[in-house]
């Protein structure tokens, strides 16, 4: 006999205890997923997205007005760097603000899409079958009937249908009829769930594929839709040059309409007379640009958003050449437009040359204060100190045009040794210390900001909030309703043929279901005759 000795067996390998609560990764994704497609995650989500769009409307954007931001940044350099670093002067192009973005993106797909299915089962699920007790519901009515059981209960489908429900299909044995209406209640929901989502995409394809840019150009000039013409100019991500329209316009003109209220003179109307071809050798065409009146061309809006005066100085060197001259915008300070202006001339001999300055467009000395009592341009005067030295334009890094760099350069004086101060009415010329050159006021010039924007994906925002509204208003007014009809043999005792029971539930709460009843029975009483109704 042999014996046969078996390998020893090894025991399985042990399998790590997990504490309480502890995810494998694959567990751990699946919650963190569940988490993010969460409804409340998603409103948190939105509500984030509107508080981080708060910057926005307060802080000057460098895409909506690049003047208003750089003015902004000259009057606050302690804070300028902070907000830069934080990307508060373009909220919207910030990563914060795409994060937010995404994540709400990605929120509203992951709960829209499950939530779509539930809605497609319970539109296509048929009312539910009749309670036992029907007079145990809040809203009921019972009477008896002349009619047979199965008359009672054809006669109700054929009301209710008329009525716009949808039955139950009738089975063999029941005596109660089950409808309902108002499923459109969900549709309206699940469309005012996805006009979000069209509304976000909308948005999205504008920034990725769209831009934004602005000019300051003074009345008589011409402006080439190309990048070189704008003073600034943000494309999206996906942006190209090629989708540029070649339109070009000349600002022939500017009128504006003041009017005396309580807080002053304001502009009441404005607007600027425009020439411009759709592309090069097509005809010309005339358009008066106003507030919220923006001209279209191709695919491109141009807007009116603001408007001050460009006085027109040349400024001469210490040797008669000719250094600046032409228009230059100054930003209006306050409603009475006294605005502030620089003028910079590199080129000057033998020292750069640096002027600024406010320019009252109606001036009056009032008290021994220089004042502008009016915005129109009725007595202009340029007022302006004068630098000189290195104004730091030689240097590679940018500099705004409204910032003079006075780090380097001295102030001139007059010959009482005081800051040398210019003012200027129109014509007037003045001569510069120490052989610098000489300034002269020619005239004033309108000019207009203008901003320009294209916008690919605003048909489809549009379309969102179109689908958002039809949504909330099938949310808020359709009404969703079962009503059941129960019908069986009466009794000798009170003489009918048949007692009927009828229920109505409001299922969106706090609906009165009451007319329905009394809808119902009217229709019931067109039937032939039968006992009379009683509660």
């Amino acid at each position: 006999m042999t014996t046969r000795t078996s390998a020893p067996v090894e025991p399985p390998p042990e399998t790590p205890e997990r504490r309480l609560g502890e995810l494998n990764p694959r567990e751990l994704g699946r919650w963190l997923w569940r988490q993010l497609t969460s409804m409340r995650t998603a409103l948190i989500l939105l509500l984030l997205l509107a508080l981080a769009a708060v910057p926005g409307s307060v802080i000057p954007q460098e895409g909506v007005d690049s003047l208003k931001t750089s003015r902004w940044q000259a009057d606050h350099p302690t804070l300028t760097p902070i907000y830069e670093k934080l990307s508060l002067f373009s909220v919207y192009d910030s990563p914060w603000f795409s994060a937010i973005y995404i994540l709400l993106m990605i929120s509203l797909v992951g709960c829209i899409i499950p939530r779509t299915f539930v809605y497609l089962r319970a539109i296509r699920t048929p009312p539910p079958t009749a309670p036992r007790n029907l007079t145990r519901l809040p809203d009921h009515a019972s009477y008896g009937s002349g009619e047979s059981v199965d008359e009672v209960l054809q006669r109700a489908r054929e009301v209710l249908q008329e009525r716009g429900y949808r039955l139950r299909p009738a089975q063999d044995g029941d005596d109660f009829v089950s409808a309902e209406r108002g499923y459109l209640r969900e549709v309206g929901n699940l469309v005012f769930h996805l006009s979000v989502v069209v509304v976000l995409v909308g948005f999205a394809l504008g920034s990725l594929f769209g831009f934004r840019g602005g000019a300051v150009i003074a009345e008589g000039s011409t402006f080439a839709n190309t990048i070189s013409q704008y003073d600034d100019f943000e494309p999206g991500s996906l942006f190209s040059a090629d989708q540029m329209d070649p339109f070009v316009f000349s600002f022939d003109t500017f009128d504006v309409e003041w009017q005396r209220t309580n807080r002053g003179v304001l502009a009441r109307a404005f607007n600027a007379g425009l020439t411009y071809t759709d592309q090069p050798g097509s005809d010309e065409r005339s358009y008066d640009l106003r507030v919220n009146h923006p001209l279209t061309i191709g695919d491109t809006d141009v807007f009116l958003i603001g408007h001050g005066y460009a006085p027109v100085i040349t400024v001469t060197d210490g040797e008669g050449n000719e250094v600046y001259s032409g228009p230059t915008p100054f930003l209006p300070q306050d409603q009475s437009f006294l605005s502030f202006g620089v003028v910079k001339s590199p080129d000057a001999q033998p020292g750069q040359i640096g002027l600024e300055g406010l320019f009252y467009p109606t001036f009056e000395l009032v008290e021994g204060n220089p004042l502008t009592i009016y915005p129109d341009d009725l007595n202009p005067l340029l007022s302006m100190s004068v630098y000189t030295g290195d104004l730091g334009l030689d240097v590679p890094t940018s500099q705004s045009v409204y910032v003079l760099d006075k780090a380097n350069a001295t102030q001139v004086l007059n010959d009482e040794g005081q800051p040398l101060r210019l003012d200027l009415s129109i014509g007037e010329t003045a001569t510069l210390p120490d052989g610098l050159g000489t300034v002269t006021f020619e005239s004033v010039q309108p000019w207009t900001r203008i901003q320009f924007s294209q916008t690919p994906g605003k048909e489809l925002t549009l379309l969102g909030v179109v689908l958002a509204l039809i949504g909330m208003c099938g949310s808020l007014f359709i009404r969703p309703r079962r009503v059941w009809v129960r019908a069986r043999a009466g009794s000798d005792e009170d003489g009918s043929a048949t007692m009927v029971e009828v229920a109505a539930l409001d299922r969106s709460g706090g609906g009165d279901v009451a007319p329905v009843l009394e809808e119902i029975g009217d229709e019931r009483r067109a039937a032939p005759p039968r006992a009379e109704e009683k509660q």
